[in-house]
């Protein structure tokens, strides 16, 4: 996850690019759950960092890009949220490889209500997350993972 980001315009063509990527993400019956909003505009970026504790990582980014389960084509809600999962994912990895950075805002749905009106749109999407993006303020950052034996709970 990346959090700090330089002040460095994203090109609206790469964005469409990574957000192309990302719904190739698998979903049951192919109903393709997800729907984006982009973010450019810093006014509505700094009210929307108002909404959660990472309002310095939404200043900052780019471009945000809220993410949300469209109830209408929806007919799982568990498996629309595990396909929202999986196109966020390689929305990330899409970010990663242009060497770009990202960061998964979960805490914000504490007010997802607040960001679909500010946003002015139907009652009918869900937001899931809001991703924040841009070109890394810092080099490469390490993260710790746990061993694989803490987390395979079974083989045979």
């Amino acid at each position: 996850s990346i959090r700090h980001f330089l002040d460095t315009p994203i090109q609206r063509e790469l964005l469409l690019e990574l957000l192309g990527a990302a719904t190739w993400a698998p979903s049951g019956l192919n109903n393709q759950p997800w729907r984006f909003a982009i973010v450019w505009d810093a006014e509505i970026k700094q009210k929307l960092a108002g909404l959660t504790r990472y309002a310095n990582t939404l200043r900052g980014a780019a471009v945000l890009i809220p993410v949300f389960l469209d109830l209408e084509s929806s007919y799982d809600r568990l498996k629309d949220s595990q396909a929202i999962g999986a196109c966020i994912q390689n929305l990330l990895l899409a970010v990663h490889a242009h060497g770009l950075g990202g960061v998964w805002i979960g805490e914000i749905l504490k007010n997802a209500d607040q960001v679909r009106t500010l946003l002015k749109l139907p009652e009918r999407l869900e937001l899931m997350a809001v991703i924040a993006l841009g070109h890394p303020a810092h080099g490469q950052q390490s993260s710790h993972r746990r061993p694989l034996e803490e987390l395979i709970v079974f083989e045979r």
